[in-house]
């Protein structure tokens, strides 16, 4: 298992990948069979295709982002993140603050992420 201090490190890692825009280095994080629910109250994305086609699809809908976290808390190999995301598209900036929860594989990868936010979680400026 992992530590805390290497888990932290995993979400270092993805917030950069998030950032780079590019789709394959996210789904690079996760294990070949994760599950990838972003908001959980959608259908999950099912393996690293899936995930692929999710951010695929955000970045042809955008301009640009930027996703952080804000806070990063870690229980075995579990860790949870307090994060805000800025997506540009077309002259206007929409908000999303949420919570995201990965399952972590003794490799490092990611194993699942759930992702906890609605409407009311949103703003557009």
């Amino acid at each position: 298992m992992l530590t805390g201090e290497q888990v932290r490190e995993r979400i270092v890692g993805y917030v950069d990948a998030v950032n780079s825009r590019d789709p394959h280095a996210i789904a690079d994080r996760f294990t070949e069979d994760a599950v990838h629910a972003d908001p959980v109250s959608n259908p999950p994305n099912l393996g690293r295709t899936a995930i692929i086609a999710f951010f695929e699809s955000g970045i042809a809908a955008s301009d640009g982002w930027t996703f952080e976290a804000r806070a990063v808390h870690t229980c075995g190999d579990h860790v949870a993140i307090d994060f805000a995301i800025a997506v540009d598209s077309g002259g206007t900036t929409m908000g999303i603050e949420g919570i995201e929860v990965f399952a972590v594989a003794d490799d490092g990868l990611f194993r699942s992420v759930h992702a906890y936010w609605d409407d009311a979680d949103l703003t557009f400026g």
